[in-house]
């Protein structure tokens, strides 16, 4: 069990209604060891940031993001209400979108593509990556400390490659038609309490 701040604390304890007891014990792990964790954030970086690259049950932590069921859109829901509460409790909510691609390889990654490198790529000058295209909406909220408007992601969506759609029979969808659904989801998400849920821009 991790010990944290009680303020720290009551912040994390919003997401444990999403999983079954035994896993929110891997799951909070993976949270604090996200936020904590230098460069990429890996399963073992995670495990190595909390003390715990030792464990002989590593594979438990694994599972939560591989097996165990838990509701993602929930999640994006709760982290919705609390990043609100905190940085825009009476509005206006500002949204923006932008895309990543996370660089795979692999047999087994099937929706990665072959896209425009935007950090390597200049206006003559193209550069391709392959890996996977991911959609992020995010909450853009000034920072009176940082003297500028910071974009805190909340929801993610895999935007899969054209060629991954052909070869399964699927509409291959543009990243504005992904766009246009993540913010519906986003809609959704503020007038709909979550089920179960006590977060702190809901209690009004």
């Amino acid at each position: 069990m991790l010990h944290l701040p009680s303020r720290f604390a009551a912040v994390i304890l919003c997401f444990a209604p999403l999983f079954l007891q035994r896993t929110w014990r891997h799951a909070q792990v993976l949270l604090v060891g996200a936020i904590l964790a230098p460069g990429r954030r890996t399963v073992t970086g995670i495990l190595r940031i909390t003390g715990r690259s030792q464990d002989r049950r590593f594979v438990n932590y694994h599972r939560v993001l591989s097996r165990a069921a838990w509701n993602g859109r929930a999640a994006a829901q709760v982290l919705l209400g609390l990043l609100l509460d905190a940085f825009a409790p009476s509005g206006p909510v500002l949204l923006g979108l932008d895309d990543t691609i996370e660089r795979r390889r692999g047999k087994r990654i099937s929706a990665k593509g072959i896209y425009r490198d935007p950090v390597r790529s200049s206006h003559g000058h193209f550069v391709k990556a392959t890996g996977l295209r991911w959609l992020s909406l995010m909450l853009l909220v000034p920072i009176s400390w940082a003297g500028r408007v910071w974009a805190l992601p909340f929801l993610t969506a895999l935007a899969p490659s054209e060629r991954y759609c052909r070869e399964r029979g699927l509409r291959h969808k543009k990243l504005t038609d992904w766009g246009r659904q993540l913010v519906l989801q986003a809609t959704l998400m503020v007038w709909t309490p979550p089920d179960g849920i006590d977060v702190p821009r809901w209690r009004c």
